[in-house]
């Protein structure tokens, strides 16, 4: 994976076409780009954001911003409940108790 700016590329090899095409994974607006080798794949990721956010300022819209920091989760009231229970035992905010599990999830 390849990163500017904060929009994170994905890449594979396409052999009917012999290049590598990568595609921006942290945002739901379709930016891609291909090259031939990581310096190329790099700068096409570069033009592809840069022509991404200029279309945008020429649209009058705001670009999506990958990874906003915010998400929703959907679980049962019993899970809620035992995190809720376990952020109030630990007198933390619940965000804050949540932010702590999934960063020890991720660490592990």
């Amino acid at each position: 994976m390849i990163e500017y700016k904060g929009y994170i590329g994905a890449i594979d090899f396409d052999p009917e076409i012999d290049l590598f095409h990568g595609t921006v994974i942290n945002t739901n607006d379709v930016i891609t780009f291909y090259g031939a080798s990581v310096r190329e794949l790099r700068e096409e990721m570069e033009k592809s954001v840069e022509g991404y956010l200029e279309f945008c300022r020429e649209q009058g819209i705001t670009p999506e911003k990958p990874f906003s920091g915010e998400f929703t989760i959907q679980m049962s009231p019993e899970m809620h409940c035992k995190l809720a229970l376990n952020a109030e035992r630990l007198n933390l905010d619940f965000n804050v108790y949540l932010q702590e599990v999934l960063e020890k999830a991720v660490s592990a």
